[in-house]
């Protein structure tokens, strides 16, 4: 009996099965894929990459802005545009991890984080930042609540437009790739969401010290220590310290229910963002955080 053939693999990669035990018992062989070419697999995984960045940079910065003028829907689309580039530049720096390690995915993150910074504007990606804006007054919440509606449209698009991308097989790391997920939740959701909600503060605080003061490098500072703080937390929640982000890339994986996922990634993050509002809004936290960080720039 032949099994067939999964429609997103190569017909060379379908596994042979002798179910004839009269004499014999099952024997199985299989037949691999050819050993992947690495210089191929960083090639796409690069173009890939960068072609998500710079055509979300056009759409963003020309496209949008020259036929929008509604600044409620210019808004929303401009986080749209950034989430699906956020959640797609992130399913394809996780084939690049699997095939080069974490130091090069954290040097990469690392880039981006970066390059957003400069980039994107008042562009947030992010519900809590959202959230922030409107505690802080500088936002109205039905134009908050539709930022996010646009946010989690982007992404759940970026799932299919990387599913689509994989299902062309350009590389052996993209066979099979986007047909189930597994979940990066490692521990219990209880001590997932206090992860997630503590280094979420860790990073606005961190985040909002550097934008007070700011340092000839506080970008390269702020990406480093976010991607630190990603990196402390990998093997135990995933260190996404975004909702949106989670949402897009392990949203129904197996491994957690949804309702933990709403717990850890969204009810962690967001907490972890209003404590981080109430502790600057003490003096002796802010006022200590920036005399900190400008003592190291002297």
């Amino acid at each position: 009996m032949i099994k067939q053939p999964s429609p997103h693999y190569t017909p060379t990669n379908y596994t042979t099965i002798t179910t004839d035990t009269t004499y014999f018992p099952p024997v199985i062989t299989e037949k691999r894929h050819p050993p992947s070419n690495k210089m191929m697999e960083g090639l796409v995984s690069s173009l890939t990459i960068a072609s998500h960045i710079a055509l979300s940079h056009v759409v963003r910065r020309r496209f949008i802005p020259a036929v929008v003028d509604n600044e409620v829907v210019k808004g929303c689309l401009l986080e749209l545009v950034a989430v699906v580039e956020m959640c797609c530049v992130s399913f394809e720096l996780a084939v690049v991890a699997d095939n080069f390690g974490a130091a090069l995915w954290a040097f990469l993150v690392f880039l981006i984080i970066i390059w957003r910074s400069k980039n994107w504007a008042s562009v947030t990606a992010c519900p809590y930042s959202l959230l922030e804006q409107y505690v802080e007054g500088s936002i109205k919440p039905s134009h908050a609540l539709l930022k996010v509606v646009a946010q989690l449209a982007g992404a759940f698009i970026s799932y299919r437009l990387m599913r689509q991308l994989w299902m062309l097989e350009l590389t052996a790391s993209h066979v099979g790739r986007g047909l189930e997920c597994t979940a990066d939740l490692r521990v219990s959701a209880i001590l997932g969401f206090f992860i997630e909600c503590f280094l979420t503060c860790a990073c606005c605080l961190v985040s909002r010290t550097l934008g007070q003061i700011k340092l000839k490098y506080s970008s390269a500072i702020n990406s480093f220590f976010t991607v630190s703080m990603v990196l402390l937390a990998f093997d135990y929640s995933g260190g996404y310290f975004n909702p949106v982000l989670a949402t897009g890339l392990k949203w129904s994986c197996h491994g957690h229910t949804n309702t933990e996922h709403i717990l850890v990634y969204w009810a962690g993050s967001i907490l972890g963002s209003m404590l981080s509002l109430r502790l600057w809004s003490l003096p002796s936290i802010s006022i200590k955080l920036v005399d900190k960080f400008r003592s190291k720039e002297e």
